[in-house]
């Protein structure tokens, strides 16, 4: 999303694309050896290049603070807002196991039905087309309905759907922070009431050793965030007065207070790795650090990467430079 790539123009004028063939995405990754394809792709780079690019965007700015808010943007909070009311219409069952509530399926079947038709309503009619491509990724994002759980390779779904949305010049350079202040940070709400109301399984949680059971991708842009703040230093997320005051303001503090309401104990002992990451001097090198370890701990994993799926807007196609 470099700013040569912005369009000419205002939106309304703009032309239609080049002609571009659309196809359902599909998994590419069959075998541990294919893992090599996908860090050659154009996906991979792509992906990759949108992470970074957000990861800049925010950097020392509040979630509090102003940002341009497009129409596009309205309408993707719009669609989340529909997943949260569907939620609250899909109320968990009484089952005797305790986790993996089976009312999960009756929301997720919801949304399978009615994801292109949501993602048409976000795109502008010249690009309907695209629709199916990057419903996927919508229905990717949520949990698996079959094990009824959620880990990062679901939020990696997501910011794949917000960079197609960017390929398809839905969205531009300018919604950089409302991309993830105002979208993804909506999209985390939402998941952290999947995740509650129906009691899903962390998907190849590495338990105590992970970063999180669920997300990634907020810690990597919270921490950016913080970088450079006055007072605010990494040994203080740890203090649950500093989290209680400051989390409105840092999506990195709101991850912080959601781990501490879901889990009990010394907080030591069940987030050792986040316990660890608070002895490190600055933000900016707990940032680098996490960018390092997401590519390790979940783009270079197979079991995360087994499952994603490649189209026309994210190919597996060797990367041209």
């Amino acid at each position: 999303m470099a700013e040569s790539e912005r369009p000419a123009g205002k939106p309304e004028e703009m032309a239609p694309p080049i002609q571009q063939s659309f196809m359902i995405p599909r998994k590419e990754i069959n075998m541990v050896s294919d893992m090599g394809k996908w860090k050659r792709s154009q996906a991979y780079a792509d992906y990759m290049g949108f992470i970074l690019t957000l990861n800049e965007g925010v950097k020392g700015r509040k979630l509090t603070c102003e940002y341009n808010v497009s129409e596009p943007i309205e309408k993707l909070v719009a669609l989340l807002n529909t997943l949260d009311r569907w939620i609250d219409e899909t109320p968990p069952v009484d089952q005797p196991s305790r986790f993996g509530n089976k009312a999960f399926r009756t929301w997720y079947a919801k949304l399978d039905q009615e994801a292109e038709n949501l993602v048409a309503a976000v795109i502008p009619k010249h690009l309907a087309d695209a629709a199916p491509e990057v419903a996927v990724y919508l229905k990717e994002s949520v949990g698996n309905s079959t094990r009824i759980d959620y880990g990062t390779g679901h939020e990696a779904a997501f910011a794949a759907f917000l960079c197609c949305l960017c390929k398809i010049g839905v969205l531009r350079v300018d919604d950089q922070m409302a991309i993830v202040f105002k979208v993804f940070n909506r999209y985390l709400e939402v998941m952290r009431k999947l995740q509650k109301t129906y009691r899903m399984e962390p998907a190849g949680s590495q338990g105590v050793w992970g970063l999180d059971d669920f997300q990634f991708l907020p810690f990597i842009w919270g921490s950016s965030q913080l970088i450079d703040h006055p007072n605010l230093e990494p040994r203080h997320f740890v203090d649950e007065k500093v989290v209680n005051e400051n989390h409105k303001d840092f999506m990195f503090l709101e991850c912080i207070l959601f781990i501490t309401e879901m889990k009990t104990g010394p907080f030591a002992e069940h987030s050792n790795q986040l316990w660890n990451i608070s002895a490190v001097p600055s933000w900016s090198k707990v940032n680098q650090g996490l960018i390092r370890m997401y590519k390790a701990e979940c783009l270079e994993k197979f079991p995360v990467i087994q499952h994603f799926k490649f189209g026309s807007l994210l190919p597996i196609q060797p990367v041209t430079s």
